[in-house]
């Protein structure tokens, strides 16, 4: 707030301001510059340079949309040790195979002699693919003014610093400012470039969140330490699908891509096992858009516990805490004085609702110790009033159901069938139920 000052603060004498009228200066104009290129129509615009390329690993160009696109920054991001170096050596080499020119991975992380060790237990070297271990991006711009390679890796952008800007390696200013450089490169060079992304404690990406608004395609590398199955998520897509997942298998000699990941799940992956569990029920999950089977098992334990455990592993704790509070107050089924554990198969993490009545019916199974019958898969969410709820993609997780050989398959009722208007997908005879008082003479042999 303005106010009258009679005294000058640094000469202490009176009567010495004057008052001064500066004019404000006016929007700021920028000159017009000659454009690199002239604006076309769209129409006229090629199609070739923008062409997906397919790697060489299945899996990964299913979630990248059909593989690397020229110019393309890709983005992958993981914990330590879940196998993302392995993963893009597997890229690097079968890139190299295809592709007319030669692949460079730069490394700031391990030492040439180190990656070149990798690539020899996983079977994963090729006369085209050349490592640099840089930690310098001007050093790495120089190989690829050598090289010219079609495919450029650097393991992690986090290790890469800038002679030219303040801040350590890693640091906020320099992984920006890293970012930006090889973006640069990548969209004047028509250059595919792979990022190897640092998390932190939480999951998310580390660095600016910018980092993720730079790149054209982020993937998230997911695996549980105690599991062989990785997935490689898709999070940002600008060429493709953005809710796609590819499924890996980390072995002792390398990752392996799996194409039909369902088996992995199961713990009989035919779900027609010639002795029938009690406490054991299967359903459709789709994660993406691709549809895989889980099954879920189901212990109750002990009658009069004062105050009986609930254990849950690979589900939602709350989710599995609703449904046995509507188990018991609608289908009658008594856990209040018992023990309860769930658990999925494989190290798989199913949180959807869909798999309300799979956990039901796994459940009631193992507090009767009565099997469900054999070749049954149920999807449905459970509301509170103990109705069956409709789920989306009924069609693809029915389809996948019946692909791997299974007969029945419980349904919310009233869900619309693309796939069949007769009650039979295939081999799959699909019972639609309404409340979940009146699966118990469905699902009981």
């Amino acid at each position: 707030m303005a106010k009258w000052v009679g005294r000058c603060p640094e000469c202490h004498g009176w009567g010495t301001l004057e008052q001064v009228s500066r004019a404000l200066s006016g929007p700021h104009r920028v000159a017009a510059g000659a454009p690199a290129a002239p604006a076309r129509p769209i129409t006229e615009v090629a199609l070739d340079s923008a062409l997906a390329r397919a790697t060489g690993v299945p899996e990964l160009d299913r979630v990248l949309g059909g593989g690397l696109v020229p110019g393309a920054v890709v983005l992958l991001a993981g914990e330590p040790g879940v196998g993302k170096s392995t993963l893009l050596l597997e890229v690097a080499s079968k890139t190299a195979a295809l592709s007319t020119g030669p692949v460079l991975y730069a490394t700031g992380e391990e030492s040439a002699g180190q990656v070149r060790l990798r690539a020899e237990r996983t079977s994963a070297t090729h006369a085209q693919l050349y490592l640099a271990a840089e930690s310098d991006l001007d050093s790495i711009v120089g190989h690829l003014d050598t090289l010219k390679p079609s495919l450029l890796i650097v393991d992690s952008v986090q290790t890469i610093s800038s002679v030219g800007v303040e801040g350590s390696p890693g640091g906020v200013t320099q992984v920006r400012a890293v970012t930006v450089a090889l973006t640069a490169l990548a969209k004047e060079r028509g250059l595919p470039v792979i990022l190897v992304g640092h998390v932190t404690k939480d999951g998310s990406i580390a660095g600016p969140r910018v980092l993720e608004h730079l790149v054209d395609v982020v993937l998230q590398f997911e695996g549980d330490r105690h599991s062989a199955l990785r997935m490689v998520r898709g999070i940002k897509n600008r060429f493709g699908p953005a809710d796609e997942v590819g499924c890996f298998e980390l072995r002792d000699d390398g990752i392996v891509g799996v194409a039909d990941p369902s088996g992995l799940f199961l713990a009989d992956p035919a779900g027609r096992g010639g002795n029938p569990v009690a406490g054991t029920a299967i359903t459709v999950a789709v994660d993406g858009r691709r549809p895989l089977l889980a099954e879920v098992q189901a212990l109750v334990a002990g009658t009069n516990i004062p105050s009986p455990r609930r254990a849950v592993s690979g589900l939602d704790a709350s989710r599995v805490s609703m449904v046995l509070a509507v188990l018991e107050r609608r289908a009658g089924v008594v856990l209040r004085d018992a023990e309860v554990y769930t658990a999925t198969v494989g190290g798989m993490r199913l949180t959807e609702p869909a798999a309300d009545l799979a956990i039901a019916l796994a459940v009631a199974s193992a507090k009767a110790d009565r099997p469900l019958r054999s070749g049954l898969v149920a999807l449905g969410e459970i509301g509170l009033t103990g109705e069956i709820r409709r789920v989306v993609g009924l069609d693809r997780r029915l389809n996948e159901a019946a692909r791997l050989g299974f007969n029945f398959a419980l349904v919310p009722a009233g869900s619309k069938l693309a796939a069949s208007s007769t009650g039979q997908v295939g081999s799959l005879k699909v019972i639609e139920v309404a409340h979940l008082a009146d699966v118990e003479m469905s699902f009981l042999p």
